[in-house]
């Protein structure tokens, strides 16, 4: 008899201990350090994205959240291919594309789109809407016949809630949320299958936010999308992530199933985070106030980088990084007072 079994699918996306670090002092003269009598050569760099490994399965929204500085967008442009990493390796279905040069990622391009934080920066004011719509779809279609172009982008256009008498404006004439709405439509016109989202609706009013994210959420279930979702909102991931990723100075602190993050958080910064989402119930935590220095990810701390303002620390958090560790039910989590059972 014959084995049938065929091997599983591999992740669409997967990050292997991925690094990403910037040089802060680019001449020789600024890395001149006088230091113990002695002149020496120093190199100082942000330490940006530290040893950060996740997946993204087909149809999923995985999101990444944490506060401002924590190296969310940095993952998204690691992805992206817009940075390379310093250390690791990015994949995607499988094959190696950090590694890649620009023009073996082209047809990658397609398969993989971006939508960016500033609605107000990321569309061109020279471009009319229909031009902008058009570009991508001429590019990676370069044999299609311009009624097709145009019948391609009319079909999105009317998908996303984009009027088609919009066509021959441009971005200047229209407000953040509508922009934003195009961005998504440039995205779609090539039909790609993952899209990474950078903070798409940071820069919008709150009653705009719904519509988007509501827009977002049916591109995702009419065609079939995966989503990288980087947003610092809790209140957003709880409605539009499958999976979260909690980010703190470059490092992955946490990881779980939406609904499993904001039923049980393990880590202590993740609950501080949710702590401070406002709830319209009884029963709730109370606010927690994180009190110390927050470090600098020029030197990074030797042990955990959150030590310095956990109120579980002790000394084996100072000297040792803590590596993730599966929970019961199944989320990852790094940190030694949850593995040794210090956290109430």
């Amino acid at each position: 008899m014959k084995d049938t079994m065929t091997a599983p699918e591999p992740p669409l996306l997967e990050l292997r201990g991925v690094e990403k670090r910037f040089a802060l002092d680019q001449s020789l003269l600024e890395r001149l350090r006088f230091r113990d009598g002695r002149l020496r050569m120093d190199r100082r760099e942000v330490h940006a994205v530290n040893n950060v490994s996740l997946t993204v399965n087909r149809g999923e929204a995985l999101c990444v959240v944490g506060e401002t500085g924590c190296g969310k967008s940095t993952v998204a442009r690691l992805v992206a291919g817009l940075l390379a990493p310093s250390a690791g390796e990015v994949r995607y279905a499988g094959a190696r594309i950090d590694n890649q040069s620009r023009r073996d990622l082209a047809p990658l391009r397609r398969r993989m789109q971006m939508i960016f934080q500033n609605p107000y920066a990321s569309l061109n004011p020279r471009m009319t809407i229909a031009q902008a719509l058009e570009e991508p779809v001429r590019y990676h279609n370069p044999d299609l016949a311009p009624v097709d172009v145009r019948a391609k982008v009319l079909e999105v256009m009317q998908a996303v809630g984009v009027d088609p008498s919009w066509r021959d404006r441009y971005p200047h004439e229209f407000s953040g949320g509508q922009r934003q709405r195009i961005a998504i439509a440039r995205a779609l016109t090539v039909d790609p299958e993952f899209i990474i989202a950078d903070e798409p609706l940071a820069a919008l009013d709150v009653s705009i936010q719904a519509q988007v994210l509501n827009l977002m959420l049916e591109a995702k279930v009419a065609r079939g999308l995966t989503y990288l979702f980087i947003t610092h909102d809790l209140s957003v991931v709880q409605h539009f992530g499958t999976r979260v990723a909690v980010l703190y100075l470059g490092t992955v602190c946490e990881l779980a199933d939406t609904a499993t993050l904001f039923a049980a958080p393990k880590h202590p910064y993740t609950r501080a985070l949710l702590s401070a989402v406002p709830q319209m119930r009884d029963g709730m935590p109370d606010h927690i106030r994180l009190k110390g220095e927050i470090p600098t990810p020029i030197t990074l701390p030797k042990g955990c980088p959150f030590e310095t303002r956990c109120a579980y620390a002790d000394q084996r958090c100072r000297v040792e990084k803590p590596r993730p560790q599966q929970q019961r039910d199944g989320s990852l989590v790094a940190c030694h007072a949850v593995e040794e059972g210090r956290v109430d």
